[in-house]
């Protein structure tokens, strides 16, 4: 038994042993490298969680305190170490509550593996007790599911799913496990899927449109760089760093591949979309040449399409077939590995200087830093802004810690405010924008990478979203550091409803709890902060915790978050105020 032990951790074995259904989930689990999951038990789900139990010395298991949690910590686990995060739910209503964190990994390009209960096959349809249609409801928000009712399929559906969830583009895959198959026995044996038939996760590189883009490159006057998640997916943060270097041109980060390079790079010029740097924005519509990487155009980044860099030629480098001319049409597109197409075009690409090109980024800068920055960082009024609690983070992290924001105006603060010396360090929820992602991430992420601090940056509205897992961490004492910016609004809604309701805001003012008692309830230390003479102390103290630490910080109520391209606008027409 222990050789076979060895071989099935290995994921090589051929041999056969006598085994249930709810077991053999946790030998592929092992088979597949995977000793932590997030999930929350219950009734067709049961003869797993036997099985997690008999098997705690090798597997450890987070019991959250909602199923969404689950898959958002399971999420952040994922973002920090590029391996897929595990989640294990109930059938019905704990399925269902899947769908919100599966969504959202999806349009991230997240790997998760969920592992849901059902009821038994012969009671499928006939709308039993906690019976659902998960396969039917996840099908849109899933890169692939299955339902397995019989024992014997799971080492192949298992060995496909960590495949399909891993490769190409990542995602999340669901596997649907009637409880009789749980209890069924057969002969269990595993091998790992190293490819499917019709099934092509990595394009082939073809060379003749490598050497297409390099040819636009060295001939550009004004060439200009948006990159994506895709780089920091794709390993290529080192190939990355190296063509932009060789090219000198100007690079700027969608929210999801901030920190792909270091946020202090001379060629790192700021993040484009919405709340994006004034100069990427508004000079994407004067480039001459615009190269996207590993970024799918979103609609946040690209404004208004029908004004999108129509004067530029434009390289879409992705690994993603489906992205190519969806949103903005190319003139070349490069459809591969995202690594192996940079190493490729470093040796087409000319070494060249655009320092003309370069200034008119640091004249915008500067405009932006008169405009904007200056008063979020060093501000006169009295009450405290999103910006200087950020900028005070960077200070004693010296832009080392791994930030997870939440969604709403702090998110966007904290994408254009921190500081960031090493890639995976910004974990968020982008394509979703999902309320509630960062507590339950955060959990994730520091169980993914322990060694490095991490700081859950959180609006009051979204943490009302998720609080209860502050019992996760009261159980699992994972140290996490939770900074809630509380301005008693719902402050992205708010921010809409002065610039174009007439200040008519309709329930968004917001009454919260006591959040200094509430996390003081779940053991955990926590400070109110109000005034700026006490800031900088109070964060120090946080991040010299080795405990986990909640600080909250009472903030203008009326600090908008600047510049902002208004809905239906162009980049062009970016607001500085």
């Amino acid at each position: 038994m222990e050789t076979l032990k060895k071989d099935i951790q290995k994921g090589i074995t051929e041999k056969t042993v006598r085994m249930t259904g709810a077991e053999a989930v946790i030998k592929c689990l092992l088979a597949e490298g995977v000793d932590l999951a997030y999930g929350y038990p219950g009734g067709a789900i049961m003869p797993i969680y036997d099985e997690i139990y008999k098997y705690q010395d090798q597997f450890h298991h987070v019991l959250t305190r909602h199923e969404q949690g689950a898959t958002h910590a399971a999420q952040g686990f994922a973002r920090v170490t590029g391996k897929p995060g595990i989640v294990f739910a109930t059938s019905g209503p704990g399925a269902t509550n899947l769908v919100t964190g599966i969504a959202d990994a999806q349009i991230d390009s997240t790997p998760l593996v969920c592992i849901t209960g059902q009821v038994g096959s012969h009671l499928l349809g006939s709308d039993a007790f906690q019976e659902t249609d998960i396969i039917g409801i996840s099908t849109p928000v899933t890169k692939w599911n299955h339902q397995i009712t019989k024992a014997s399929e799971i080492p192949e559906v298992f060995a496909k799913a960590f495949y399909i969830a891993k490769s190409g583009r990542p995602g999340p895959v669901l596997i649907d496990i009637t409880k009789d198959a749980q209890f069924e026995e057969f002969d269990f044996s595993y091998k790992k899927c190293e490819k499917i038939r019709s099934y092509r996760a990595i394009p082939k590189l073809n060379i003749d449109k490598v050497k297409e883009a390099a040819k636009l490159i060295n001939s550009a006057k004004k060439p200009f760089i948006v990159w994506g998640q895709g780089v920091i997916i794709g390993g290529a943060e080192q190939e990355f760093k190296n063509f932009i270097e060789k090219t000198d041109i100007p690079s700027a980060s969608t929210a999801l591949g901030l920190s792909a390079i270091e946020t202090k790079h001379p060629l790192n010029v700021g993040m484009v979309g919405m709340h994006g740097n004034y100069a990427p924005n508004v000079l994407t519509n004067s480039c001459d040449v615009l190269i996207a990487i590993g970024m799918r155009f979103d609609d946040r980044v690209t404004g208004n399409l029908e004004t999108y860099a129509k004067q530029a030629k434009v390289i879409h480098f992705d690994i993603d077939p489906a992205e190519i001319d969806k949103n903005v049409i190319t003139d070349v597109a490069v459809v591969a590995d995202v690594k192996e197409s940079l190493v490729e075009i470093m040796q087409y690409v000319h070494k060249t200087e655009h320092k003309e090109w370069m200034n008119e980024f640091h004249k915008l800068y500067d405009v932006e830093m008169k405009a904007v920055i200056n008063d979020q960082l060093n501000p006169t009024k009295d009450g405290l802004t999103m910006g200087e609690v950020i900028e005070g983070i960077n200070k004693e992290t010296k832009g080392d810690a791994i930030m997870v924001s939440d969604v709403g105006q702090h998110q966007m603060f904290a994408c254009r405010y921190a500081d960031f010396i090493k890639t995976r360090s910004n974990v968020t929820s982008g394509g979703l924008g999902t309320m509630g992602f960062a507590l339950p991430a955060s959990i994730g992420a520091k169980m993914g990478a322990p060694d490095r601090e991490v700081v859950a940056i959180i609006g009051d509205g979204g943490y009302q979203m998720t609080c209860n897992e502050l019992g996760t961490i009261l159980q699992t004492k994972v140290p996490v550091k939770i900074v809630v910016l509380n301005n008693s609004y719902l402050g992205m809604v708010r921010q809409w409803q002065e610039l174009f309701f007439d200040k008519r805001y309709a329930s968004t003012e917001m009454v919260s709890p006591d959040f200094v008692k509430l996390a003081g309830a779940y053991d955990i230390e926590a400070v109110r902060v109000s005034k700026r003479e006490d800031l900088a102390a109070a964060i120090k103290t946080m991040i010299a915790s080795k405990e986990s630490y909640f600080m909250e910080v009472i903030i203008e109520q009326e600090d908008n978050v600047f510049p902002m391209i208004p809905t239906g606008a162009s980049v062009s027409d970016i607001r500085l105020s």
